[in-house]
């Protein structure tokens, strides 16, 4: 073998070396960055291993069913906090997650003075959620409402007439798996569908009606699926009061006691990498240094998960979105 080709051997064997190192410092660096993130920052769950601080929890974007959300809140209920601050921005969600969220705040606050802030959204689902405190503030430029509930289906018959596909089948009964999107909704299909929406509606309307003490006509006002600004909503019962949280800590020191001093910490209900944008950026620019770059925009990219979370929300939706330009 001559020299250059011991050369170039000797040249292969380092870079794949060099590789290999570089990709052990990344992780190395990122599972430090994560473990720093989660000891440092005041959304850890330890946060709360002592008295004297009030709860702040964060309610964003879609919801859905989270068994991890709920466990965490149950934390919350054991932990030494004083008291609860529920920041909601939210358009909804399924309406099944909604009333899994609403069921764990109602345990909560049986255990912790417990009020809601209202920061750019609570619709739908959102209301659901925010109806569970006692108390809600709410901004003036807030949105509120949306009382309502929807069920969506994709229906693709006249795209595949086009295209020349037909999709078969059999099935048990006539109502099975209807709708399907690939066939015209009969009138059967869509009063079922009719049925299960108007039955949804009706039970929060119930809640609507009974945790806000709204009388009829009042409910037939607000229950029309339109959202209202904060300013409107306090004159219609939806929410208590228009402010911040500082308007909020003020009513749990007047009502419920609160010690005035007490700091409001962040408590976490999902800690995740995607989560955390100081941690996201602190790991792409870790890679780009090791000369990772690829790796690092996948990093920075994988907030686009958030936008296609909203395709893939199955069953009943208590959901409000304002429809785009077309």
């Amino acid at each position: 073998m001559s020299l250059d080709s011991d050369v170039i051997v000797d040249r292969r064997r380092i870079r794949r070396k060099l590789t290999f190192w570089r990709v052990v410092a990344a992780l190395v660096a990122v599972a430090a960055v994560v473990t720093v993130g989660m000891v440092a920052t005041p959304g850890g769950r330890s946060t709360f291993t002592r008295s004297g601080s009030i709860a702040r929890v964060q309610i964003d974007g879609l919801i859905r069913s989270d068994n991890d959300r709920v466990e965490a809140l149950e934390q919350l209920e054991k932990s030494r906090a004083a008291a609860v601050v529920v920041h909601i921005n939210s358009p909804g969600g399924t309406t099944a997650g909604s009333e899994q969220l609403y069921d764990a705040l109602v345990r909560l606050k049986a255990k912790k003075p417990l009020v809601v802030v209202v920061e750019g959204l609570a619709a739908s689902g959102g209301y659901i959620t925010a109806i569970a405190a006692d108390h809600i503030v709410a901004q003036q430029s807030s949105l509120v409402g949306s009382i309502g509930v929807l069920f969506q289906y994709p229906n693709f018959t006249e795209l595949l007439k086009t295209v020349g596909v037909k999709v078969e089948e059999v099935k048990s009964s006539p109502l099975k798996a209807a709708p399907n999107g690939f066939e015209p909704t009969s009138p059967e299909a869509r009063a079922a569908l009719d049925a299960l929406v108007k039955d949804s509606y009706a039970w929060f309307r119930g809640l609507v009606k009974e945790r806000r003490g709204m009388d009829d006509a009042l409910l037939e006002k607000v229950a029309d699926g339109r959202v209202f600004t904060g300013r409107q909503a306090v004159d219609l019962k939806l929410i208590d009061q228009l402010g911040d949280e500082k308007t909020a800590v003020a009513w749990l020191v007047a009502e419920k006691g609160v010690k005035s001093d007490l700091p409001v910490r962040d408590f976490r209900l999902s800690p995740r990498l995607t989560d955390l944008t100081f941690l996201r950026t602190a790991a792409s620019i870790t890679l780009d240094t090791l000369g990772l770059s690829a790796i690092a925009r996948q990093i920075e990219h994988a907030g686009v998960a958030q936008a296609v979370d909203r395709l893939s929300l199955d069953g009943m939706l208590a959901l409000w979105h304002p429809a785009g330009p077309n």
